[in-house]
């Protein structure tokens, strides 16, 4: 990739070449870093400081809702990623509809038309990829592809997604700043960025998506379930900061009997330390 270059007002940079776009967010005095990758063809302008409102409060007794108005689709298996994005779009005043598979969100979208879909790359049912591409197709739905294997940006972004996101998710006031760069038919004017972010996604979110991967690992799958489950795992340990969750699940392709019991192990362990769920 070659080297980016900072603009003359300082608050973003763009590699046109490598197809990358790096946006800033400033509010307020405070600076917030949030990486995408887009497709030359269509680009992606991040909101400059001309374009948020600096300093801007709410006021007595009415949130910050920057994206009020907006309903987002959102196509991802992770039962955590779900409940943080489901917790930053309420603050943030827009709409969530949840799918989490493919088949699910092809069903939806038969009926409904979300203003933005974010697509998470590796599904129970298959690849985000084939949804992307039928999506770009239409051209009636920005997608913004997500997933925990930076590796897979280039596959999202040619099959159409304006943007790839690597897990974990931004900050609330990133996210804000991505939903208004992808939906530049936003009303104009100053619109506010919330820093303060929302509380933690739900630990009980989070056992469960360990207990469906201890299951799955149980079951003795197969090698295309394995890659499912090293990727699904690899999401969740990035976007719980978890390293040793992250190396045993890049581990999980190549594991022999001894690696994937350890990795059942970890799981275990991992499950242990979670809130127990309700009966």
């Amino acid at each position: 990739m070659g080297a980016s270059r900072r603009s003359d007002k300082g608050h973003g940079r763009q590699n046109r070449a490598a197809d990358s776009v790096w946006g800033m967010v400033c509010v307020n005095g405070l600076e917030r870093d949030l990486t995408f990758h887009v497709r030359a063809s269509g680009g992606l302008t991040m909101p400059t400081p001309d374009c948020l409102a600096q300093g801007q409060t709410a006021l007595p007794g009415r949130p910050l809702l920057p994206l009020q108005g907006v309903t987002i689709l959102l196509v991802e298996d992770s039962r955590f990623v779900c409940d943080a994005l489901r917790l930053m779009t309420q603050r943030s005043g827009a709409r969530l509809r949840r799918a989490d598979t493919l088949a699910e969100a092809r069903r939806h979208l038969a009926l409904y038309r979300p203003d933005l879909a974010l697509v998470d790359i590796g599904l129970p049912d298959g690849s985000g990829t084939g949804l992307i591409r039928d999506l770009a197709a239409r051209g009636q739905v920005p997608v913004v592809a997500l997933s925990g294997d930076p590796g897979l940006g280039p596959a999202a972004l040619q099959a159409g997604a304006i943007a790839f996101v690597e897990k974990p998710l931004p900050g609330l006031a990133a996210f804000q700043a991505l939903v208004m760069a992808c939906l530049p038919g936003l009303p104009s004017g100053p619109r506010p960025v919330d820093l303060a972010d929302p509380p933690p996604a739900d630990p009980l979110a989070l056992r469960e998506d360990l207990d469906r991967a201890a299951q799955l690992l149980a079951s003795r799958p197969d090698a295309e379930t394995r890659r499912y489950l090293a990727r699904f795992l690899a999401g969740v340990a990035r976007s719980t900061g978890d390293s040793l969750l992250a190396q045993e699940a890049g581990r999980l392709m190549l594991a022999d009997g001894a690696g994937v019991d350890r990795l059942a192990g970890l799981l275990s362990l991992r499950i242990g330390q979670q809130p127990p769920a309700f009966l």
